[in-house]
């Protein structure tokens, strides 16, 4: 069970990874994730909370980065009703998981969100089920294994601490 952070329209990767901070180490470009919308956001956010928004997730350029940064805060799972293609597979590449839910207009800031054990659904403040659409099992792999480079490490025998 994880802790809401909720937002009501779309966020792009310019809110995540703001251009004016690209240049640091992430875990510097992560202390501006999403300061133009909640300036509390990143010094407030705990490990394993989850950040869910009404509109689209991810939109505008493909920097991987704003997954990293979201990544580097502690930020769980990440759901919305949609999402830019290249976000939502930079997710799963990085160890992210995102699921897509069309009735996030029902989860509201603190709330309470856990994964149900079949991996279909979300459970909400304990007693309402959000179905989630199907992910497939090859993404799920990446989440269970960390990431694409954790999966290929793991299963191709790319040595450990080394990046592609």
């Amino acid at each position: 069970m994880a802790r809401v952070w909720k937002f009501t329209s779309d966020i792009d990767t310019d809110q995540l990874a703001p251009g004016a901070y690209m240049h640091e180490p992430v875990h510097i470009l992560a202390r501006h994730t999403l300061q133009t919308l909640r300036p509390e956001f990143a010094q407030s956010v705990r490990k394993g909370d989850i950040l869910v928004t009404d509109g689209v997730l991810g939109i505008g350029s493909s920097r991987e980065q704003a997954v990293g940064a979201l990544r580097e805060l502690g930020i769980a799972m990440v759901v919305a009703p949609a999402y830019s293609g290249l976000f939502f597979r930079n997710c799963f590449n990085l160890g992210l998981l995102a699921l897509q839910v069309t009735e996030t207009q029902c989860i509201h800031d603190g709330d309470i969100l856990a994964l149900s054990p079949d991996r279909q659904s979300l459970c909400l403040n304990q007693h309402t089920r959000l179905d989630c659409a199907p992910t497939p099992a090859f993404l799920w792999n990446l989440i269970d294994n960390g990431g694409l480079l954790a999966t290929l490490r793991k299963t191709d025998g790319l040595p450990a601490g080394k990046d592609v």
